[in-house]
């Protein structure tokens, strides 16, 4: 639930650091969003004070490293996300190898000689690879939707992977939700169960709820981007230069008399 409030902090950072706003159906569209979530892991909640603070803490340094990668992209700099990565591959690898090595990966990993002999087989090669090339191709796919939906949209869709893998959860390893409140009862009717989907139980309210809720702001900010952009248009059309209109009364050459014209007296050419 903590991690939910990412787009809150993402809101928080874009109108106190850039003094940017949004309309007001959009920030009603995030509180089906993030209640949802609430919704949806109510009765597991369990927690320390400093994991509190320490779950919290992530969430504000999740939404400034959406904010931050925005930025990159579309404000001075403008980074394409290949040349973000070039740049920042190098710093992660010295971070990874630091952290292993105080985590005790670095020792543990001395002690399998069949690694340091190079034992290893082709699946585990093999698997390691395509680790590899998974993790590249994500990080360009998030880099690119970043520049392209915005800090806030991609904050939204964490919070919708959160209730995309509880329903996994529900469809591959069978995991039990709590049952049904009364605002659940209220959306079943709206919304009826799918025994495909849900054999053994009914959706949870939450789920259902943050699903709307992310679809309400999809909406919200697909009408905005398209009202922007038919403004931008119209208003780029008013503010053409006058040399492109066409001159209804062109300028004649100055004349001189000597030069019989069709409309006035004789006059030459200068």
């Amino acid at each position: 639930i903590v991690r939910a409030t990412t787009p809150i902090f993402t809101v928080l950072i874009y109108r106190l650091g850039y003094a940017r706003t949004y309309s007001t159906p959009t920030y009603l569209s995030l509180i089906p969003t993030i209640a949802g979530v609430a919704f949806a892991t109510y009765g597991d909640y369990y927690f320390t004070p400093l994991g509190f603070l320490l779950t919290a803490l992530g969430a504000l340094l999740a939404a400034v490293k959406t904010v931050t990668a925005n930025r990159i992209q579309t404000g001075r700099l403008r980074l394409g996300a290949l040349d973000i990565l070039y740049r920042m591959s190098p710093l992660a690898l010295v971070q990874a190898v630091g952290y292993a090595y105080l985590s005790g990966e670095v020792g543990a990993l001395r002690r399998h000689a069949v690694v340091l002999r190079g034992e290893v087989t082709a699946a585990e090669a093999s698997g390691l690879l395509a680790n590899a090339v998974i993790a590249f191709a994500l990080n360009v796919a998030s880099f690119t939707a970043n520049k392209t939906a915005g800090g806030l949209t991609m904050s939204v869709a964490a919070v919708l992977k959160q209730i995309l893998t509880i329903i996994l959860g529900i469809l591959l390893f069978r995991v039990k939700i709590g049952p049904l409140n009364a605002f659940g009862e209220f959306l079943l009717l709206l919304i009826p169960p799918s025994p495909f989907l849900y054999p053994n139980h009914s959706p949870h309210p939450g789920i259902i709820l943050t699903l709307l809720g992310t679809a309400w702001y999809g909406k919200v900010e697909l009408d905005s981007k398209q009202r922007s952009s038919i403004s931008t248009s119209s208003s780029s059309s008013l503010k053409q230069p006058k040399s492109h209109l066409p001159l209804q009364n062109p300028p004649q050459p100055p004349l001189t008399p000597g030069v019989e014209s069709a409309k006035g007296p004789a006059w030459r050419l200068v």
